[in-house]
């Protein structure tokens, strides 16, 4: 890994405060070999992730990488080009969820796919997923887990097996309030120049509350509520003065048949 000059890190340590929410001393570098990390993690347990293969599945693969490129292609995404943004499918169609490592690394489940009634919302959820990844709140996160002192540690080279423990801490990550606002805000950013409504992700909590049958998802279970995730997403987009409009010519229903 290419790691930053250990002066220049400790120069940048000695500028911040105690409360280390708001610093991230990971460079892009580390966020990269992080998510990498992690996905060789996800790899080794199939029965806990089982991964789609894309050669087994490459029209489902083909609907979920035109809409990464189109939330991409918008201009928006923070650190477009230093990641390279790779999609996984999880085979589980009981469970609502979807997650994002640092590096671009975005993992959705079939059950998130198939729950949800537009591609516009699913785009949504791509796009907050993104935001977790480009606004680096999981390496940001990790900072105020394992303090400055550790995190030296790791950039002097002093517990080389550090990193891969704290990748492994990844999997359990659970982002701030404040984390979960940022995400909403940039989905909605992120999706305004696109063909997709930019409010997508509303539709996604507003199918949520309308459902009495299931419950609420653990990954949202941090979250602010539905209801005010909703309120917020839709004043975003009349603030920066986005279309709202279903994109009439996906068909997303091509995209659910095309899983196992």
């Amino acid at each position: 890994m290419r790691r930053p000059l250990a002066a220049l890190a400790l120069a940048a340590l000695a500028g911040c405060t105690e409360d280390t929410g708001s610093i991230n001393i990971f460079t892009i570098e580390d966020d990269i070999e992080l998510g990498q990390q992690l996905h060789e993690e996800i790899l080794a347990d199939p029965d806990t992730y089982p991964l789609l293969d894309e050669a087994d599945y490459p029209e489902a693969y083909d609907h979920l990488y035109a809409i990464r490129d189109a939330v991409l292609g918008g201009g928006e995404v923070e650190h477009t080009d230093d990641f390279e943004w790779n999609v996984y499918l999880i085979d589980d169609d009981e469970t609502l969820n979807a997650f994002a490592a640092p590096g671009g690394y975005l993992y959705f489940y079939t059950g998130l796919i198939r729950y949800l009634d537009a591609e516009d919302y699913f785009a949504g959820v791509m796009g907050h997923e993104m935001a977790h990844a480009a606004l680096r709140h999981a390496t940001q996160q990790l900072t105020k887990i394992y303090g400055l002192n550790t995190l030296v540690e790791i950039v002097l080279g002093d517990d080389p097996g550090l990193l891969a423990d704290i990748a492994l801490t990844l999997v359990s990550l659970s982002f701030s309030r404040e984390d979960e606002a940022e995400a909403d805000e940039a989905s909605v950013r992120y999706l305004c120049p696109t063909v997709y409504a930019a409010d997508g992700a509303a539709g996604f909590f507003e199918e949520l509350l309308a459902d009495d049958s299931i419950e609420i998802p653990e990954f949202l279970s941090t979250h602010p509520s539905s209801e005010s995730r909703v309120e917020d997403i839709r004043a975003t987009a009349e603030e920066l003065g986005c279309d709202t409009t279903l994109y009439e010519d996906a068909d997303y229903q091509a995209f659910i048949d095309s899983l196992p």
